[in-house]
């Protein structure tokens, strides 16, 4: 997904929406690149090239945690998704 795959026209979307739009197709490039360097450590043997693999992966997590922050802290939606299910002990799905 390219941040050019708008739904709708782009001249019809806010600038609240488009910047909304960037961060999440942000945040979905992020987290492919951990899940592409994670299956790149586990096949590797070699362990020097195996802990870089897994340094870029943690490089990438703080990427993506930083980009869900702005997402936090610019959507009311997110924000009270994010304070109902995050950093929470129980069942995920009891709520």
């Amino acid at each position: 997904m390219s941040s050019e795959n708008l739904h709708a026209p782009r001249e019809r979307l806010s600038k609240e929406t488009l910047h909304m739009h960037h961060a999440i197709v942000s945040l979905m490039e992020e987290m492919e690149a951990v899940d592409w360097y994670r299956q790149r450590a586990d096949d590797c043997d070699d362990e020097q090239l195996k802990e870089i693999l897994l340094h870029n992966m943690r490089e990438e997590m703080e990427h993506a945690a930083m980009v869900l922050e702005w997402i936090r802290r610019n959507s009311k939606d997110f924000d009270a998704n994010l304070r109902e299910f995050l950093f929470k002990d129980g069942e995920i799905s009891d709520h």
